[in-house]
């Protein structure tokens, strides 16, 4: 089958409607953290008996019975639930006819049948022949209290639902089908800069930087002497609390500007390094770290990051903003600077939620420091990390355009940050369940 949607849409002959039901699979949403749900769906497929060569003809999946009901906790309101799905194609054509319903519903009471709207999809025939529609995968989203997406997936061989008498003509088949609306590809976010290179000779000593990983970035701090200190791109991988993911592998760099005794610290991890796991608001989600203090100085500080500007689609990647603050020195002497505890805050409305990210194993120092003890540094403690007057530029040996992109050891993480407003939304075939904040920390 041809990728069809134009044309007249026909009902060649009387149209066919026939039942078929099959043991499914519904995965609820990473934010939720519970189990899948084991269900039957039954499907209703109406589509023409009979049809010619050329013709466009529509295809209807009616859910008559979803895997699973609302069960006794959330009321969900009108048109909030919007099905998707997959019909297989067989017989004369290979390929498959993609379904889209509209998000419209009646109100589903908590304890009560979950009702789906009927999904469209359309067929361009090219080949005569018998062929064969089965139903197959399908996801619901639910737009409210958040967006979320449950996919559901047949646990049984389907029998085909119903079959179309394609009659004259000839000619080859191929993937056929389209929804009758839009679909919007996903995509990632890439980025990338180098690790820089700056060496000279100053009045208070000299500076060397290298871009390759690994290593650090050493530096005279003295009076007079070099005040932009570009750290170096090092690979972390940090471990995530609940309700996070298990694993988070990125990319860190740590750059510090001097601004008399104290250092302006700009912390920056690899772009896309998730992706948003259900659609929030402008300043919903923010970054900060624990930035480790070693060799001669002990400590650390903390750098924060400013909210997402924009709103976060569902399912596209997400950037963490740079994150700021300032290092006041307790010692005097080599003083490294190391990535630390990634956490990441979600806020809407009154309703936080707070996920650690620590530090597998250690982590290469980005930056190394030649420092003089302040009055009050960081030596032995862990400092908070205001920005200072100094600012808190990036230093001039890294790009604006942030770190190297990590690839797809990146792309999927911290889709558990969707767990906000202390609701946990599971949708097997539409499941709802509420967990306030506190039970997720007794979890932990």
């Amino acid at each position: 089958m041809m990728l069809g949607g134009a044309g007249m849409l026909l009902a060649a002959s009387p149209a066919q409607a026939a039942d078929v039901s099959y043991a499914t699979e519904c995965i609820p949403p990473p934010i939720s953290g519970l189990p899948a749900v084991q269900g039957t769906t039954k499907v209703q497929l109406t589509a023409p008996a009979e049809a010619k060569v050329g013709d466009t003809v529509e295809v209807v999946w009616k859910t008559v019975e979803a895997a699973s009901k609302n069960p006794d906790i959330l009321d969900l309101d009108k048109d909030t639930v919007k099905p998707t799905g997959t019909l297989k194609l067989g017989g004369a054509a290979t390929g498959t006819v993609q379904m889209e319903g509209p998000r419209q519903n009646p109100p589903i009471p908590k304890n009560s049948a979950m009702v789906l709207p009927d999904m469209k999809g359309t067929l361009k025939l090219e080949k005569a022949g018998e062929i064969t529609l089965t139903p197959d995968a399908y996801k619901i989203n639910v737009s409210k209290p958040i967006s979320t997406d449950t996919k559901c997936t047949p646990k049984e061989t389907v029998q085909p639902g119903a079959t179309i008498k394609v009659t004259d003509g000839g000619g080859s088949t191929t993937a056929g089908g389209t929804t009758s609306g839009t679909t919007t590809a996903g995509g990632t976010t890439s980025g990338t800069s180098a690790g820089g290179t700056t060496s000279g000779t100053t009045a208070g000593g000299t500076t060397s930087g290298g871009g390759d990983s690994g290593g650090s970035t050493s530096g005279s701090g003295g009076s007079g002497g070099q005040t932009d200190f570009p750290g170096k791109e090092v690979s972390v991988n940090f471990t995530c609390t609940s309700p996070g993911p298990p694993d988070i592998a990125s990319k860190v760099t740590i750059n510090a500007k001097k601004s008399g005794g104290s250092y302006a610290l700009t912390v920056k991890t690899a772009k896309g390094v998730m992706d948003s796991p259900a659609a929030l608001p402008a300043g919903a989600l923010k970054p900060s770290m624990d930035v480790t203090i070693g060799g001669a100085d002990k400590g650390s500080v903390k750098v924060t990051g400013p909210a997402n500007a924009e709103p976060l689609e569902q399912g596209k990647p997400v950037d963490l903003a740079d994150m700021t603050g300032t290092y006041k020195p307790g010692a005097s002497g080599k003083s490294t600077l190391s990535p630390g505890t990634l956490t990441i805050d979600v806020t809407l409305g009154a309703s936080k939620i707070n996920i650690p990210c620590k530090v597998k194993g250690s982590a290469t120092p980005s930056l190394e420091l030649d420092t003089t003890a302040q009055q009050g540094g960081a030596s032995g403690s862990a400092t908070s990390g205001s920005t200072g007057a100094g600012g808190a530029a990036a230093a001039g040996g890294t790009a604006s355009g942030g770190l190297a992109a990590t690839g797809a050891e990146d792309n999927g993480t911290l889709r558990a940050l969707g767990l906000v407003a202390g609701t946990a939304i599971l949708l097997g075939g539409a499941v709802f369940t509420f967990t306030p904040w506190r039970r997720l920390r007794g979890t932990r």
